[in-house]
């Protein structure tokens, strides 16, 4: 896994071992990052369920003002920190190294994100809960783009029932990015 484009272009990252995260692909980041290129520059972004932070720092590396990583593995946390520094760009992440809902809380009234990125483990309708909080939340506002990472099996009819609108979404083999803004 690396950077694929930006300031830090090119520079590998670490991963944790074992099963607990599943880093996306350098493919399907690239095909990510091509859709989301003309919404980065300066942009606050989130990165929610965050693994080894590889969206995130590509995020930045993109352009990107500030991004802040949400992510409750400490083996995790520790990755993050680590390919933060190795790629220079710590000074602009912040990791929040608790529950996705409770670190939703904690930002609250700290000003709107204007990308967030979710990639919540698969089959335990996660994703459903931070839509159902943010539908109601100060983080995200309606030129806000959040964007899901989840199994091509995953169903996101109830998402226009929270006051969502779905603008795309882009399949691959075994899973798909779900865009969505407030309708």
């Amino acid at each position: 896994m690396r950077v694929i484009a930006g300031k830090a272009r090119r520079l590998p990252l670490k991963t944790i071992p074992g099963t607990d995260t599943r880093p996306t692909t350098d493919r399907i980041k690239e095909t990510l990052f091509n859709i989301l290129q003309p919404e980065l520059l300066d942009c606050r972004f989130l990165d929610l369920f965050s693994g080894s932070g590889g969206i995130g720092i590509e995020a930045l590396s993109r352009g990107a003002s500030e991004a802040v990583f949400v992510e409750k593995n400490p083996k995790a946390c520790a990755c993050i920190r680590e390919n933060l520094s190795f790629t220079k760009l710590a000074e602009n992440g912040k990791l929040l190294n608790m529950d996705v809902l409770q670190a939703l809380r904690s930002l609250e009234g700290k000003g709107v994100f204007d990308c967030v990125f979710m990639d919540p483990p698969y089959g335990r309708e996660l994703e459903n809960q931070v839509l159902a909080y943010l539908a109601d939340s100060t983080l995200i506002d309606e030129d806000s783009l959040l964007i899901v990472e989840a199994d091509l099996n995953t169903d996101f009819s109830y998402a226009e029932d929270l006051g969502y609108r779905l603008l795309r979404s882009k399949e691959y083999k075994t899973n798909k990015h779900v865009f969505l803004s407030k309708a």
